[in-house]
């Protein structure tokens, strides 16, 4: 049995370990300071104790200070739709200490319930998202909402500005996570839709999708490999990184199975033994739901690959070579690697 990317998987969660407590260590030793600098409003020093702090972490968060649900402040450290950053910020909240009065911390941008009040400055323009307008569709049988935004002042900003405003917005009105589980394409436009509503009312269309969707189910998918030959792919329903922050190592176990049809497709003893490898591994991982997900399984030439995701904390790794090795069709394999965008599995992406 063979491992690659174990090793440096491993070294790079121990890095990033080691920066999150560096935080939560300098964070309790200034605290006195950020206290009496939020206090007085002084945000431009504020921003000198805070910006290099978390870019010790990793350069690409992004940090903001906004009102608290609970606390009178949240600090905010977020991958700002950076997929391959999602996994840090949440470990950096999980090493954060207990929210109090003053302070509560979040690793994504919350919902704001008074959105529609808000507004920056834009290149010298006011960004108000009283005026902000969307175009929403719903495409069919997928439980997401396309948007197209419009503001007055879209018109004279680059096409870069106008969507990282427009984000900035959705994010403002949902909250990040539910952006990326509930928000298909998003345009930023110069011309105001004809059917555009109130952007105040995206949260409630949103809703309306998310209550139609069901719960968790498989899909069968039918295609062909690079080579012509036949694949068989069975994908969980919906498929979102955001719904599983902390599982970033990818675990790909390849089982080759002896009894095949004429396509290379399992057939015979190799269907039932390749069920019951499937389902003594999910019962193993489904003990701690929370830290690990089999996301797809893909079958063709005689071999079956079995992605899971899951947290480098967790023992999925040993689960997947334990049940790998008692494998008798012919020899197993499993692959480990850091995956936080779960690109091995992109087209299956919901």
């Amino acid at each position: 049995m063979r491992l690659f990317g174990r090793k440096d998987a491993d070294e790079g969660a121990g890095r990033q370990g080691e920066a999150i407590a560096g935080f939560w260590t300098w964070w309790q030793e200034t605290r006195p300071r950020l206290d009496s600098l939020v206090a007085s409003g002084e945000t431009g020093d504020l921003e000198e104790l805070l910006a290099p702090a978390v870019s010790a972490i990793d350069p690409g968060l992004v940090w903001e200070v906004a009102p608290g649900k609970e606390a009178a402040h949240a600090l905010v450290v977020t991958a700002a739709g950076d997929a391959e950053l999602r996994s840090l910020a949440h470990r950096w909240v999980k090493g954060a200490p207990p929210a109090d009065l003053l302070w509560e911390f979040h690793p994504s941008r919350q919902a704001n319930p008074r959105a529609g009040e808000l507004a920056l400055d834009v290149g010298g323009l006011t960004f108000g998202l009283d005026k902000l307008t969307l175009g929403l569709r719903v495409p069919r049988n997928q439980a997401r909402v396309d948007v197209a935004a419009y503001h007055p002042i879209f018109g004279e900003l680059d096409e870069d500005t106008r969507l990282e405003s427009a984000l900035l917005a959705l994010d403002w009105l949902l909250g990040e996570d539910d952006v990326a589980r509930w928000v298909g394409e998003i345009t930023a436009v110069t011309f105001e839709p004809i059917d555009a509503v109130a952007a105040v009312h995206l949260p409630a269309v949103v809703a309306d999708v998310a209550g139609g969707a069901g719960e968790d189910e498989w899909v069968l998918m039918e295609g062909q490999t690079g080579g012509g030959a036949a694949l068989v792919a069975t994908v969980r329903y919906p498929l979102r990184p955001v719904d599983h922050p902390l599982c970033d190592r990818h675990i790909a176990i390849t089982l080759p199975y002896a009894h095949r049809d004429d396509n290379g497709l399992p057939a015979g003893d190799s269907v039932t033994a390749l069920r019951d490898f499937e389902e003594r591994l999910a019962a193993r991982l489904a003990k701690r739901r929370d830290e690990a997900v089999i996301a797809v399984h893909l079958s063709a030439e005689g071999h079956r690959v079995v992605h899971v995701y899951a947290d480098p904390a967790g023992d999925a790794v040993t689960h997947a070579e334990e049940l790998a090795a008692g494998w008798d069709e012919g020899k197993p394999r499993v692959d480990v690697a850091h995956d936080p965008a779960w690109t091995a599995i992109a087209p299956f992406l919901t």
